[in-house]
């Protein structure tokens, strides 16, 4: 009996060792900060997000598909947000906005020259919005919000004495926006459900009380409506620095007094790679399958990269 202790003893005691030295799985950034994970202190996660989204097909006013000459829209959106607290339960930041949109049957990748006769491009920086994160439930540390205030900082442009409106390029409004994630990693860290309900209010002049000879008009058709997109990702780990997902959403632009509503539903898929420790690199399509009023059915190429240190 007494060998036998000893030998167990042993035993526990070499897995004991042995667990000791193997040295720790170190999870990927793509795995640890998903938008429901906050940065500790002094940490900072800068994102440049990067979609060109281009149509050649919307509905009518109900939702029947309709032909349409190609229209394009590039957006560039930078992310800067920065941990404050011991307790990495709040983050702090910025987003702003780059625009080049081009219309009339303009070749796609036009957008990419930035240009702005009013008529067939429109380019420019559009938006600024401080931003700040937050974990509300220690007990829940994959659930979080971020609220942000958008700020149109673009000219309103106008073709003075005509009754007619410069081509579109960003929401005459103020936009606050406050978005919900939370995320479930199962299946021994291969898959994860990430899942994200946004509120975004639009504030500003209703469009019928917009002057033509001053205001562009159509930038004002979301003002006064509630924008609710519900998305969903399913994503799989390959290997820690890598996954792939698909993902839908559904939104609804919700008329709060300018007599305009819109809903669509979109599909996509993507991936992500973890290039060093510090960047990872995002690609996706998403595909716009069903709308109504005047909602455009397209696609979206989304490039994005993300530094995170």
């Amino acid at each position: 009996m007494k060998r036998l202790i000893t030998v167990l003893v042993l035993i526990v005691a070499s897995i004991t060792v042995h667990a000791q030295e193997e040295p720790e799985v170190k999870k990927s950034n793509i795995q640890t900060y998903t938008p429901s994970k906050l940065l500790k202190k002094g940490q900072w996660d800068i994102k440049f997000f990067n979609g060109l989204y281009t149509e050649t097909e919307r509905t009518d006013s109900g939702s029947s598909s309709v032909s349409i000459e190609r229209q394009s829209f590039f957006t560039n959106t930078t992310e800067v947000y920065t941990g404050i607290s011991e307790n990495s339960r709040i983050n702090i930041g910025f987003v702003f906005q780059i625009r080049s949109n081009t219309f009339n049957g303009a070749n796609t990748l036009d957008v990419f020259k930035f240009e702005n006769d009013l008529v067939n491009s429109r380019s420019g920086f559009t938006t600024l919005a401080p931003s700040i994160r937050v974990q509300p439930f220690r007990s829940i540390p994959t659930f979080s919000f971020t609220s942000s205030v958008y700020f149109p900082l673009f000219k309103d442009e106008a073709f003075p004495g005509e009754n007619n409106d410069p081509a579109y390029l960003d929401k005459r409004s103020v936009f606050w926006e406050t978005k919900f994630f939370f995320d479930k990693t199962f299946g021994g860290n291969k898959w994860q459900i990430f899942t994200e309900a946004d509120f975004g209010f639009n504030f500003g002049e209703k469009s019928a009380d917009a002057d033509f000879n001053t205001s562009n008009v159509t930038e004002r058709f979301a003002n006064n409506s509630l924008f609710l997109p519900l998305s969903a990702f399913l994503s799989y780990f390959p290997s820690s620095k890598s996954t792939v997902f698909v993902n839908a959403q559904q939104a609804f632009l919700i008329d709060l007094g300018n007599n305009f509503e819109q809903n669509y539903t979109q599909l996509g898929l993507g991936g992500k790679y973890q290039i060093t420790q510090v960047l990872n690199i995002e690609l996706s399509y998403n595909k716009f399958v069903r709308g109504n009023n005047f909602q455009g059915l397209g696609e979206t190429f989304s490039l994005g990269l993300r530094a995170l240190f």
